[in-house]
């Protein structure tokens, strides 16, 4: 028998609860593994028996009774650990639940260092996200026993490093928070071009790292990277109304209707890049927001401010060296420069194996050889973009692309290394 799906609201009351209960199990149990059991057990009770009898009024103590007792049961084949098990059942009554949010506790924990950047990221949507395996192997296009494999060893490497459930202090939070941070990062990314597949976005995933960014900047909000990186989600995601046609197909930058663009969002994110730009420091994710501000400043193409784009990037390129920010300077200084500009400063990314065959490097210059007149060296280029990338909306569009120039017209200042 299947379980029911639960109405919209259960769905997000449960998402939102789930790492509340999962924090309060672990601060007391230190046994993130069982717990993270326990509290999925909990959930799949309150999907199946929530809609059907009503939510209860403590809802979040419903669930860590459930998930409470689920740990005693687990004790009982443990004789050593039961009177402590049994204790602890006792101390997290549905009255008694303290009303703490350990959200960011379990971010900490989930991007433990000792794991990879793929485990960093199952694990936060699992036991943070409340995703189910199946749901998150759906996200990456990998089988469900593979991605349950893969969450089963981070579960098993974050017990076998014995890492405490505590937040990092002075400069282990430092080092740690950034991981964090670029945890969400890659969800969010993922979630808004997906890296495979026959949908050019996951928006289930990119709304996820929105919500958990947001429980981040509300414990940090004077923190300017989380405020940085929080209002970069927000511009970006205000575009997706206009980033596809009604068939999926990708509308570039360029070429977007930018009436479209969600304006509630557009005007959080611009006043959180205000306020995080008064603070003390500039870091890669404040820069990235700043640069999306601006974009979102311009209400046609044309009128956005090329060099106040490359500018923000230049200094992007200096603190945070990376050849996707050199890749996205020349598109802007080809703006401001003319492509052959952008051309001869693509031209240093050729020596990095990082970018070598990637279908940005490809596409983006076949954006600029198009504008600079070489039309089969841009048709060349579409084509080999094309067969670089595995999603198949790119894919479309760089074939459309390469096909609207064998046809020997050639025209248009728009460019796929603009992702919209």
């Amino acid at each position: 028998m299947s379980t029911p799906s639960p109405a919209p609201d259960v769905e997000g009351l449960l998402r939102d609860l789930a790492p509340r209960v999962l924090g309060a199990l672990v601060r007391r149990n230190g046994r993130f593994e069982d717990c993270e059991d326990a509290v999925q057990e909990a959930v799949l009770a309150a999907t199946t028996r929530w809609p059907a009898e009503g939510v209860p009024g403590n809802p979040r103590g419903w669930l860590t009774t459930v998930a409470a007792r689920r740990l005693i049961d687990q004790a009982r084949s443990d004789l050593a650990r039961r009177e402590r098990e049994a204790a602890t059942a006792a101390e997290v009554g549905p009255g008694e639940v303290p009303d703490t949010d350990d959200t960011l506790l379990l971010l900490f924990l989930c991007s433990h260092p000792t794991l990879t950047p793929a485990s960093q990221t199952a694990l936060t949507l699992r036991a943070v996200g409340g995703l189910t395996t199946a749901e998150i192997a759906g996200a990456f296009l990998v089988p469900e026993a593979t991605m349950a494999a893969r969450i089963s060893r981070a579960k098993q490497r974050v017990r076998a490093a014995g890492s405490t459930f505590g937040a990092p202090e002075g400069p282990e939070l430092q080092e740690r928070l950034p991981v964090v941070l670029h945890v969400l990062y890659l969800i969010f990314n993922e979630g808004y071009t997906a890296s495979s597949g026959d949908r050019l976005d996951r928006p289930d995933l990119a709304h996820e790292a929105i919500r958990l960014t947001r429980a981040v900047h509300t414990q940090l909000p004077e923190d300017g990277e989380v405020t940085g990186l929080l209002a970069l989600m927000l511009l970006t995601e205000a575009r997706r109304p206009a980033r596809t046609t009604a068939s999926g197909d990708l509308v570039p930058l360029a070429e977007q209707d930018r009436t479209t663009w969600d304006r509630t969002l557009i005007e959080e994110g611009t006043a959180l890049v205000r306020t995080a730009l008064a603070g003390p420091a500039l870091g890669p994710y404040l820069l990235q927001a700043a640069i999306a501000a601006t974009h979102a400043d311009a209400a046609k193409a044309e009128e956005t401010n090329w060099a106040q784009v490359h500018a923000l990037y230049l200094i992007l390129e200096r603190i945070a060296p990376n050849p996707m920010v050199t890749l996205n300077r020349a598109i802007a200084l080809a703006e401001t420069e003319g492509p052959e500009a952008g051309l001869t400063l693509l031209a240093t990314l050729d020596g990095d194996d990082r970018m070598a065959r990637h279908h940005r490097l490809l596409s983006v210059r076949a954006h600029l050889l198009e504008r600079a007149g070489d039309t089969q060296g841009a048709y060349d280029h579409y084509r080999r973009a094309a067969k670089a990338t595995a999603s198949l909306a790119e894919q479309r569009y760089l074939q459309a692309r390469a096909a609207r120039l064998s046809g020997g017209t050639s025209g248009g200042t728009d460019g796929p290394g603009r992702r919209g």
